[in-house]
């Protein structure tokens, strides 16, 4: 057994004023009662919510503001995320520092929540860090994980647990958690999933083990997630299957079969018909069908050509 003492927090994020104080006075309260914590995780956009204008350079004052904190508990600490500002562009960048108070790495967010998340840019580029004599850690933020290939990746770089700070407020979020536990058992790891409150989200955070198991799922309030995890089980549970079964890394690994859905451009007709990605309008969805559709009339083609409109 390798154990690992990891811990969420899931905490109430204003979108009006900093949130950094109130991280560092729940990292104190977490820490002090459970000292044998040795990673902290906070939600998405945590320390400054989700409004772009609060974006500013990495390295900077906040990002050192939990390089200090981490250093003096001298615990692995990613302090959510923040818009991180690099010339004319704005990122959605989350920060990961270890005991030492040294950044170990820094990961952009690929799938910005478009066409809501409007504004920022996509990250081009993967993080997966170790902790010595424990594991490999990969990291995803929210809207990430609803692209299979992104946890895909990441395992395939050799992650055993997908740390996953998210922001979900929406009527989605349930499925959010369901797809946080299908990645679990599709990819064999553990998945750590962290969601604020108030402007921050709406709770729920949860912790998957790499059979998909449900080892904990907090409620709508403030509550902090200190919890023991084996990084032993994955290599385990890669090895000999889920529960004895299935071994889905090897049988991808010798897979017969390429995907040109991958190359870029190829077998993209059907996707390219569904048009641009924007807001939906107001009624769009019941005024793009012909109502002569409703009685069996119109043609399949006829519906297909008016919602492509």
């Amino acid at each position: 057994m390798t154990p690992f003492a990891i811990a969420g927090v899931q905490m109430h994020v204003s979108a009006l004023q900093e949130n950094v104080s109130g991280m560092r006075h729940r990292l104190e309260i977490l820490l002090g009662r459970f000292p044998w914590v040795q990673m902290v995780v906070f939600s998405e956009l945590c320390p400054y919510g989700p409004l772009p204008h609060t974006a500013q350079p990495l390295p900077g004052p906040a990002e050192q503001a939990f390089q200090e904190m981490a250093a003096r508990h001298g615990v692995w600490l990613l302090p959510g995320s923040l818009y991180e500002k690099v010339g004319d562009k704005i990122y959605n960048t989350a920060s990961v520092i270890d005991p030492q108070g040294r950044v170990v790495g820094r990961y952009r967010k690929l799938f910005p929540f478009r066409p809501y998340e409007t504004g920022v840019a996509a990250g081009t580029e993967f993080l997966v860090f170790d902790v010595p004599d424990v594991g490999r850690f990969g990291v995803s933020i929210c809207y990430d994980i609803w692209f299979p290939e992104t946890s895909r990746t990441l395992t395939s770089m050799g992650a055993e647990v997908i740390l996953h700070p998210v922001l979900t407020g929406t009527i989605d979020r349930q499925i959010e958690i369901n797809i946080s536990r299908a990645s679990a058992a599709m990819f064999q790891c553990y998945v750590l999933d962290v969601n604020g409150l108030g402007p921050g989200g709406n709770g729920r955070s949860c912790l998957f083990d790499p059979c998909g198991t449900l080892l904990h799922q907090a409620g709508e309030a403030e509550e902090l997630i200190p919890i023991e995890i084996d990084m032993d089980r994955v290599l385990r549970q890669r090895q000999a299957g889920l529960r004895g079964l299935g071994q889905p890394l090897k049988s991808f690994r010798d897979r017969a079969v390429e995907f040109p859905v991958y190359q870029s451009g190829a077998g993209q007709a059907y996707l390219d018909s569904l048009g641009p990605l924007e807001l939906p309008r107001r009624g769009q969805l019941f005024d793009s069908v012909p109502p002569a559709s409703l009685d069996g009339e119109t043609s399949l083609a006829e519906i297909e050509d008016a919602t492509r409109r």
